[in-house]
């Protein structure tokens, strides 16, 4: 999957990286249903993002650091705290064996980090895993197993349909822990009462 960003991109120019999409009520796809996703490229390529509000079912962090041998067994009690929180995510539909690190910008690896827009960082090595289980982390991050992806154009096409509503991204809809909040707190960023907007889709 290429993720690459041209850091020559003007900052107006019709693409909504460093954004944040928010599903409508009448998204078709249940994969996306009330779907909040930062978003991580877009450019004539296609897009790229991360659900930031699908929690990964029956899932612990812990228990992936020992699966993918970050860390061994034994060494979960060591985990240090933030570790221990660190909530997993359904980060898309597609390579959804794969993790994805959204993450602060004070973590960076040369040649493995994408820094995106805001302070905000996507890593998708082992090496994110590795510092985060010793104490040597991002001050904030998610892992995401799995990312949404678009087609060149297919993105615009879904917004132009009236699928995605866009808005600011900031930290508290990316790295949050109440992910179950973050759909409404999205809508009441780009000035939307979702009690509003549900009940005027419903008859819609």
């Amino acid at each position: 999957m290429k993720i690459a960003r041209e850091s020559s991109k003007p900052a107006n120019d019709g693409y909504l990286d460093g954004q944040i999409l928010v599903a409508m009520p009448t998204m078709q796809d249940e994969r996306f249903s009330r779907a909040v996703i930062y978003l991580c490229a877009h450019s004539s390529e296609g897009a790229m993002g991360i659900i930031v509000n699908q929690p990964a079912p029956n899932i612990r962090f812990s228990d992936l650091l020992v699966q993918l041998d970050v860390i061994p067994g034994e060494g979960l009690i060591e985990l240090p705290q933030h570790g221990e929180i660190m909530r997993v995510l359904k980060g898309g539909p597609v390579e959804t064996q794969r993790g994805f690190v959204l993450h602060s910008a004070d973590y960076f690896v040369e040649n493995s980090t994408l820094p995106i827009n805001g302070g905000i960082c996507l890593t998708a090595t082992l090496d994110i895993l590795k510092a985060i289980a010793s104490g040597s982390g991002p001050e904030s991050a998610v892992l995401a197993l799995g990312y949404a992806g678009w087609a060149p154009g297919q993105l615009e096409s879904e917004i132009q349909a009236n699928g995605w509503l866009s808005c600011d991204a900031d930290s508290s809809l990316v790295f949050g822990v109440q992910a179950e909040q973050k759909y409404e707190l999205a809508l009441r960023k780009i000035g939307i009462d979702p009690a509003m907007l549900s009940s005027e889709a419903g008859h819609a």
